[in-house]
């Protein structure tokens, strides 16, 4: 979905918007067609009549600074909890073609005027300094891979230390280390949504066992140069109240399943675990928080969906230590920001995230240097939507040492 905004200087600003393969049921609703006769149902012509009928004229002539009075209008005019009338694909599209438009009219760059919108609403604690960390997803797996793997990331991360040039180097490094690993045995090593290889392993185990093998190929120390993270989606391995993974002859209860991520952390010392048990499985979400929260993140993304109230009661619960930020699960800049404003208050960290169904719009990246955010998740370094927003970050660290200088 993607929407074009022309100011009266005649300068357009266009952005596109993601969808996602993993979604939250408490996500906000893309709007979709429908009609299977027709790119199997998921074209967005009912969108795209929702930008050029009700959300464009409702914004035409307004000043396109006033970022979050804009994004107050557009919500508005859906007035649905999860813009499930007007669809949060078009009214994203909107929102962010908007704050790219009052980018152009400020004269600054994006990034630049995504971090005074931030520090105007109190979601960043200031000016942008530093590009943030990047995790890795090196293989995929889940909804993300060819279905071999429960799992859907296993994420290699490199020390905060690096700065960003450094760090995609070095991974980019590790990621030809962990091609090679694959070829050695004989898997397969075609790439899944997000650029990280698909292979067909025996265990979830043996993913985790590849990431710190190409780590130490590449010249790195795990727990040094680079740390290991997952993303293990775990609503998609959980049926009829319990959880089902290769790695285990049987199904199991939350807490063996809790006991399991221990074993693994003991063996491969992770630094971020996300969505380790189903959105609704909140006592586990509270004791694994409890246990492993102070030697890991453990990161919200289904169980919160960025929607305020969710990350509120994740808060009350002590459910989790850090969130995955996606702007297209709550439909607008303004609302986004809210929800980073909650997490930092709370002491979380903030990982700025992409979706599986990308697009080669950079506006992500900008977005999560504006806003401060501790670390980003955009994919593995391939695949032309995940290249472009990487190269992004590289032309930003650029310009803010030259401006250090």
């Amino acid at each position: 979905m993607e929407t074009a905004i022309r100011l009266d200087s005649g300068v357009t600003s266009v952005s596109s918007v993601p969808t996602g393969a993993s979604t939250g049921k408490r996500e906000a609703k893309e709007l979709r067609d429908g009609d299977q006769k027709r790119f199997a149902g998921r074209g967005v012509l009912k969108a795209v009549s929702s930008v050029n009928e009700k959300l464009g004229p409702a914004i035409i002539g307004l000043d396109p600074t006033n970022q979050f009075e804009i994004d107050k209008r557009l919500i508005m005019l859906d007035n649905t909890p999860n813009k499930e009338v007007l669809g949060a694909n078009a009214i994203l599209s909107v929102s962010s073609s908007v704050a790219k438009a009052g980018a152009t009219s400020s004269g600054v760059p994006l990034f630049n005027w995504i971090n005074q919108l931030a520090v105007s609403a109190n979601a960043t604690v200031g000016k942008s300094q530093k590009i943030p960390t990047p995790v890795f997803n090196m293989i995929n797996g889940g909804l993300h891979g060819a279905g071999n793997l429960d799992f859907q990331e296993f994420q290699v991360i490199p020390a905060t230390s690096k700065n960003f040039t450094e760090s995609l180097r070095s991974s980019v490094e590790v990621y030809y280390e962990i091609k090679e690993a694959l070829i050695r045995r004989g898997a397969i090593h075609s790439v899944g949504d997000e650029g990280g290889f698909a292979p067909n392993l025996f265990t979830n185990a043996d993913a985790l066992e590849i990431d710190t093998e190409a780590i130490k190929g590449a010249g790195y120390i795990t727990g040094q140069d680079f740390f290991l993270g997952l993303d293990v989606a775990a609503d998609t391995i959980y049926k009829n109240g319990s959880y089902s993974i290769k790695d285990k002859a049987t199904s199991l209860n939350s807490s063996a399943l809790a006991t399991y991520y221990e074993e693994i952390n003991e063996e491969y010392r992770l630094t971020y675990l996300e969505d380790p048990f189903h959105e609704e499985d909140w006592e586990a979400w509270t004791g694994i928080t409890q246990k492993l929260g102070d030697r890991m993140m453990i990161v919200g993304d289904d169980l919160l969906v960025t929607n305020p109230e969710r990350v509120q009661k994740a808060i009350d619960q002590k459910a989790c230590n850090a969130i995955l930020v996606k702007p297209n699960q709550i439909g607008t800049v303004m609302e986004t920001m809210q929800v980073i404003k909650m997490a930092r208050d709370a002491g979380w960290h903030v990982i700025v995230s992409h979706r599986s169904g990308e697009t080669n719009d950079w506006f992500i990246a900008d977005f999560a240097v504006g806003v401060n955010s501790d670390y980003v998740k955009f994919g593995a370094p391939a695949r032309g939507e995940r290249v472009a927003k990487y190269n992004r970050l590289l032309s930003i660290e650029a310009e803010i040492l030259s401006t250090k200088s």
